[in-house]
């Protein structure tokens, strides 16, 4: 009987957003609820994108309010366009040297399918404003969790993290 309660104990639905373990870009395991108590930004990201500047907006998002108790975690995945091709050290060495990232980056994951990891499918299930449930759209969408865990915004990917509703979401909360 015991297989059963752990069966049943795993499909049981996470209550809040950092109710997640997942490795970090060093590839050690990180509890996700060690960031309770913060206003995370949880962005999904791509080193060849476009949107890649955005790495530099986020960084300078992170310095302006991490002392308040924010923090920025960063996601690379290679579901759009392959636009993410390295591997975790390659993308280390990317954003620390092209972009001086200094918030904390996952290893590279899968965001979209059944194939996507358990925290990305719990994010897009969840209907938030301003855009609401559904897959990822492509690199660099941006979740907001305010203290208590609660996912709180969901931002298209073009949403710069100098935009103004993206800022006033995450001063809300602060």
């Amino acid at each position: 009987m015991p297989n059963a309660g752990q069966a049943a104990e795993k499909s049981t639905e996470h209550e809040c957003a950092l109710d997640f373990k997942m490795k970090d870009i060093d590839g050690k395991e990180v509890d996700l609820e060690d960031y309770e108590g913060k206003v995370v930004l949880i962005v999904n990201t791509a080193s060849q994108c476009g949107l890649t500047p955005q790495y530099t907006g986020l960084e300078s998002l992170y310095q302006k309010y991490k002392d308040k108790g924010f923090v920025i975690l960063g996601f690379p995945c290679n579901q759009f366009g392959s636009q993410e091709p390295g591997t975790d050290a390659e993308i280390k060495t990317f954003c620390s040297t092209q972009h001086n990232v200094s918030f904390p980056m996952f290893s590279k994951i899968k965001v979209n399918s059944d194939e996507a990891c358990d925290l990305y499918k719990y994010l897009t299930s969840k209907d938030t404003k301003p855009k609401g449930a559904g897959a990822v759209s492509w690199n660099f969408e941006k979740f907001l969790i305010d203290r208590e865990g609660n996912l709180v915004g969901r931002f298209e990917p073009r949403t710069t993290p100098s935009d103004s509703t993206l800022v006033k979401a995450i001063e809300a909360k602060l």
